[in-house]
């Protein structure tokens, strides 16, 4: 595994302002901001990397495996771009191909096999939108890791700590519990392709994002998120206080999903796959009007 980018962090900056949607999308793309492999490496021992989907190949934009959390084994899921050219080229720009999907696939199913807690770190701009994926499978990939993670029999806690975006971010999001860092964003599309769409002119980015929402305090408030965990400074600027702060969070809700889950009692098991899927049937509001 790289060596991690918070070898040589430092932490500078005061509590910023109140910022805008579009300034929190650009905070959310920093490529220096910490990615799945700083928090593997900061809060995770013994990590072995899993590959490939059994059917096409390996993607470097998901990867997934084996680690020790707190003395306990779990399984880790997370995009991973780059902080330069020569690692996005490597790694897609952190956009999953379908096989990436498939192998998040077939990794829940092992911890569902194992008894293994899944904790996901949610990081990337979208699904790879190439000819060569959609020929593989793109949409329907994304949909059985959906269906997959939805009825896998084990505790799931999410964490939106970069930009989330479209169905590339869904696809490993639908856990027990969704925190997410107080700069990440979270959103079905891009304020440019909202923007594009919208007003046929990316340049209103910015009134995009305000309109759609994409922040973690206009998530928490519709109740999308269960916890938005502040950065008293941005994350690439105190990426290791960042790190320990998310881990903490991490453990408090694996610890209240383990209180209530045991692998070896159906009716827990049940009782947390029930739990899960009216969590995601309740969001939503609106107004009746006679």
């Amino acid at each position: 595994m790289p060596a991690s980018r918070l070898a040589n962090d430092a932490t500078a900056g005061t509590h910023q302002a109140p910022l805008r949607a579009i300034d929190r999308v650009r905070i959310a793309r920093d490529p220096q901001r910490p990615g799945t492999l700083d928090y593997l490496a900061e809060l995770f021992t013994n990590f072995i990397e899993l590959h490939g989907d059994r059917a096409f190949g390996d993607d470097q934009a998901l990867i997934g495996g084996v680690a020790t959390f707190n003395e306990r084994s779990v399984l880790v899921l997370g995009h991973q771009g780059g902080a330069n050219t020569r690692e996005n080229l490597a790694r897609n720009f952190g956009m999953p191909r379908p096989e990436g999907f498939r192998k998040s696939r077939r990794l829940m199913r092992h911890a569902e096999k194992f008894g293994l807690p899944i904790v996901t770190f949610i990081d990337t701009s979208g699904a790879d939108p190439g000819i060569s994926s959609e020929e593989r499978g793109q949409g329907t990939a994304i949909a059985e890791s959906l269906l997959e993670m939805v009825g896998v029999r084990v505790p799931i806690v999410c964490v939106v700590i970069g930009e989330g975006g479209s169905g590339g971010a869904l696809a490993i999001s639908l856990g027990d519990r969704l925190l997410m860092l107080e700069n990440a964003v979270y959103a079905v599309a891009s304020p440019e392709a909202c923007a594009a769409i919208l007003w046929k002119d990316a340049s209103f980015a910015a009134e995009a994002a305000d309109t759609m929402r994409v922040t973690a305090a206009d998530l928490q408030r519709f109740g999308i998120i269960d916890e938005l965990i502040l950065e008293e400074v941005a994350a690439h600027e105190a990426p290791r206080e960042t790190v320990a702060a998310v881990g903490k969070r991490i453990a408090f809700h694996l610890d209240e999903l383990l209180n209530i889950w045991d692998a070896s009692d159906p009716a827990s098991v049940d009782a947390l796959l029930d739990a899960r899927y009216a969590r995601f049937r309740n969001i939503g509001a609106w107004h009746e009007v006679s």
